[in-house]
């Protein structure tokens, strides 16, 4: 009785085979684009993450707050006041990570770090009151009771936020709200996401964060 079960069944698995991977009908686009979702957010997302020791182990940079208008003689002439007030000096910046910045569409590795071993100048990804991560670079970092606080700001904004000059505060970041750091960038895969969202703003007036 199984085999014949199993026998009657055969036809029907071919089919939705079929339909899966050699049908060219919108459905079809459908269903792949519903698994292709699925198996990275319930199967890659969480292999990387274990492997990377964060909750984030990819994400796709949405604001221009780390990008970089001409070279970094120019970003500097513009913005290197603010940094030396902070002791933080031309050399010493021309060897940060990521010292060029990020631009809006890039798509960044994170892998998890001890809070003290997080250094200034390393860029960072933190949660916030928003519902998305912060993508910034670390400009203080200091110690109280034994936890490690850091501040953060967007090479491209003008100061770091606080709850002054927005609703986000990145001048004091407790260490448990630091999700990871940027270890690899693919430059601007992450419009793939921006794009969806986009559309399905359009369609549905859904916002993606």
């Amino acid at each position: 009785m199984a085999w014949e079960e199993e026998k009657k069944a055969m036809p029907a698995l071919k089919k939705v085979w079929h339909f899966i991977w050699h049908d060219d009908s919108i459905w079809s686009w459908l269903v792949n684009l519903v698994l292709a979702f699925v198996l990275i957010k319930f199967i890659v997302f969480p292999v990387l993450g274990l492997i990377f020791s964060t909750g984030y182990p990819i994400v796709a940079v949405v604001s221009s707050s780390m990008e970089h208008q001409g070279n970094f003689e120019q970003f500097w002439g513009k913005a290197g006041a603010w940094y030396e007030n902070k002791n933080i000096v031309k050399e010493q910046f021309k060897n940060f990570d990521w010292k060029n910045g990020f631009n809006r569409g890039d798509v960044l590795f994170l892998r998890g770090k001890a809070a003290e071993d997080i250094t200034v100048g390393e860029v960072i990804v933190f949660q916030s009151s928003k519902p998305q991560p912060i993508i910034h670079r670390v400009v203080k970092k200091w110690q109280e009771n034994g936890k490690y606080y850091f501040q953060t700001k967007g090479d491209n904004n003008p100061d770091s936020l606080n709850l002054k000059n927005g609703n986000i505060d990145e001048t004091k970041i407790s260490q448990e709200h630091v999700i990871g750091k940027a270890w690899l960038k693919l430059p601007y895969l992450g419009w793939v996401k921006i794009g969806f969202a986009w559309v399905l703003f359009k369609l549905t007036g859904f916002q993606m964060s």
